[in-house]
């Protein structure tokens, strides 16, 4: 069982009303509640200010239900103002005042702490957000995370988090297109590790910068998207390559436009280009495999070509 949790809150009783964060709810929930392939993914419960009241005692009610037993994953996303505090930050409420402006972050771990969910992620698309994980009661900024548990968020500790021009979340609209397939490896899996790769490759070194901090012994896959080759093709790379340096020999009739037409080359030679297209394959001695076909050529496995052939020939695919 997999839970998530969206909260965004725009409306508040004390601090600036913001525009983007309901908006970033309804964009990532239905591609946390679904795969690509519509099958089922996390079941997701959202906490929008403006249907809900979003105050504190109301989302640490919703956290004790997203990290209470009864599920293996758990993801926690917040969209809304943060507020720094020493190695901490505090999710501010619909009701938060200066004085108590909401939720710490050390609250939500010490909850974490307790639970019996053996994956948790906190997603946090706030201001000063990177201060989360710290351990205030030390006086330390250096994170102390229970295993299995992770933390992305959008900017540092000494940042704010921006809106666009669109009515988004800035990271919130990167996270969309990480989750979206922009991340899948080449099995089609969105992970942790890659969602955290394509968002710090969205920002400049300018720019806010996301974080991450994380206690974890696996990737974590937070979707599942089509594989840039189909895995009965990835389970047949030790047998078109018996080697992982061997050098798969070509010549015209593995080419479609080619007479006379072998339909059996031709197949192969589809599944290699599919390899291609994803840098698992490449031509020797040409620059792309149609050469390699008709000038009688051959293609070789790629370091990540190997690395799949690796993981075919242990029957881990």
């Amino acid at each position: 069982m997999k839970r998530a949790l969206l909260v965004g809150i725009d409306e508040y009783d004390n601090f600036p009303n913001l525009g983007g964060c309901i908006n970033d709810v309804h964009a990532l929930n239905p591609l946390f509640a679904r795969h690509e392939d519509d099958s089922p993914n996390f079941e997701c419960r959202a906490l929008a200010s403006d249907t809900d009241r979003a105050g504190r005692d109301q989302l640490l009610r919703e956290i004790d239900d997203l990290l209470a037993p009864g599920a293996e994953v758990a993801v926690l996303y917040f969209a809304g103002h943060g507020t720094p505090s020493d190695s901490d930050v505090t999710l501010v409420t619909q009701d938060g005042t200066d004085r108590s402006p909401g939720v710490a972050l050390s609250e939500i771990l010490g909850i974490a702490q307790q639970s019996s969910v053996q994956e948790i992620l906190l997603l946090l698309d706030c201001c000063f957000s990177g201060g989360a994980g710290g351990a205030p009661q030390l006086g330390s900024k250096n994170a102390i995370l229970r295993g299995g548990l992770a933390i992305i968020t959008a900017s540092r500790s000494d940042q704010t988090s921006a809106e666009t021009l669109a009515g988004r979340g800035l990271f919130s609209t990167f996270l969309e297109g990480a989750i979206d397939a922009g991340a899948a490896d080449v099995l089609g899996k969105v992970t942790l590790a890659g969602t955290y790769a394509y968002l710090s490759e969205s920002f400049g070194a300018w720019e806010q910068r996301p974080t991450m901090k994380a206690n974890v012994t696996r990737p974590l896959e937070l979707r599942s998207c089509a594989p840039a080759v189909p895995l009965a093709e990835l389970r047949a790379l030790p047998t078109m390559f018996p080697k992982s340096d061997h050098h798969f020999r070509l010549d015209s009739s593995y080419e479609p436009t080619a007479e006379p037409r072998n339909e059996a080359n031709e197949r192969i030679f589809a599944v290699l280009q599919r390899c291609r297209a994803a840098k698992m394959v490449e031509p020797v001695g040409e620059d792309h495999l149609y050469f390699a076909a008709m000038n009688d050529k051959a293609c070789r496995l790629t370091p990540l070509g190997r690395h799949y052939r690796h993981m075919a020939d242990r029957g881990w695919l």
